[in-house]
């Protein structure tokens, strides 16, 4: 696998650079993201030659998924050991909103995202929202946490209203960047257009699962903050 992608200079050669990539699932063995650390590795090297800055590994936290902090902080580690390159890399999570979440919220059994450690990651079905969607949202805040929604595009259930009602709410959104290509559908593409029309996504990422993804990330958009 090392050899899909050639390694080029640390400096960056392309339509990336500078980007932080907020969500992705390369923390290798941990859920159904990359398998391996040759994977890993792989993709961070494709990383590097497209300028990407800093990385945030968010592997899946979920009742069919039920990774344990401790395990992924060790995996982490196994990680950052491995790879000497320069892109900089930090630890968090994408928590589904389900019974497991609930508990390890009450339990503040987190991993945060963001330079602060204020803010959480966090996604649903993308069919149906979970039950007491505002009230879970609302148990975040009362927290400290800000609530991050990973890729609020792919969200069938949810429209322009529901948008605008959780941006209200104080919810955050973080774009898909290969929803823009329409990798995930004609509507997710379009819903991720008006969002960001409306300067209603905080930040981006990649929820890159595959290797093969790295090499067809398009730039994220000019008017987009990116920071949290």
């Amino acid at each position: 696998m090392l050899g899909i992608f050639k390694r080029r200079n640390s400096a960056g050669t392309g339509t990336l650079n500078g980007f932080v990539d907020w969500h992705c699932h390369i923390l290798p063995g941990v859920d159904d993201g990359l398998p391996t650390m040759e994977d890993a590795l792989s993709v961070l090297a494709e990383y590097e030659r497209r300028g990407i800055a800093q990385v945030w590994l968010t592997p899946h936290i979920m009742e069919d998924i039920p990774n344990t902090t401790a395990a992924l902080r060790a995996r982490f580690a196994e990680l950052t050991e491995a790879y000497k390159g320069c892109v900089q890399l930090h630890l968090a999570a994408e928590n589904m909103l389900d019974a497991l979440f609930e508990e390890r919220l009450a339990a503040r059994d987190l991993l945060p995202i963001g330079p602060s450690g204020d803010h959480l990651l966090v996604e649903t079905s993308y069919f149906n929202p979970p039950m007491d969607l505002t009230g879970t949202l609302e148990r975040i805040k009362s927290a400290g946490y800000y609530p991050l929604l990973a890729h609020p595009e792919r969200y069938v259930y949810m429209d322009e209203r529901d948008y605008d009602d959780l941006a209200a709410r104080g919810v955050k959104f973080q774009l898909n960047l290969p929803s823009l290509t329409g990798m995930y559908g004609r509507e997710a593409q379009k819903k991720a257009q008006w969002l960001l029309r409306h300067g209603l996504y905080a930040v981006a990422g990649t929820d890159l699962h595959r290797p093969t993804v790295a090499t067809k990330l398009p730039p994220p958009p000019p008017s987009l903050p990116n920071t949290l």
